[in-house]
């Protein structure tokens, strides 16, 4: 769940960094600090969701590509996008699993 929240904050840090590059705004506290949580939550996940911390960091360099802002936008947008998406279906199979765990322990013990 921490690692959810932790997604959720760097969605919420893209978002920011977005509408500050259409307002003409300063955008470099927010793309460092982007560029900072991309890599803690890739090694929170690393030890049960090798994949979707392959994913975070394959966001996180696609952020610090040499391309116009909107396009860096764009492709955080969909990293972010396809990662909360992922944990949001991982959160789901672990639940599952863990209910058919005490159904079977339930069910041992009933015998």
């Amino acid at each position: 769940m921490h690692s959810a929240r932790r997604a959720e904050r760097g969605a919420l840090g893209v978002e920011r960094w977005a509408w500050s590059a259409i307002s003409r705004e300063e955008r470099s506290t927010f793309l460092s600090n982007i560029k900072r949580q991309l890599p803690h939550l890739s090694e929170m996940l690393k030890a049960q969701f090798g994949m979707i911390a392959d994913q975070v960091m394959q966001t996180s360099l696609s952020s610090s590509r040499g391309a116009s802002e909107q396009i860096r936008v764009r492709s955080l947008r969909e990293g972010v996008a396809q990662v909360k998406t992922a944990l949001e279906i991982a959160i789901a199979h672990v639940k599952e699993r863990h209910d058919l765990d005490a159904a079977k322990d339930d069910s041992g013990s009933k015998q």
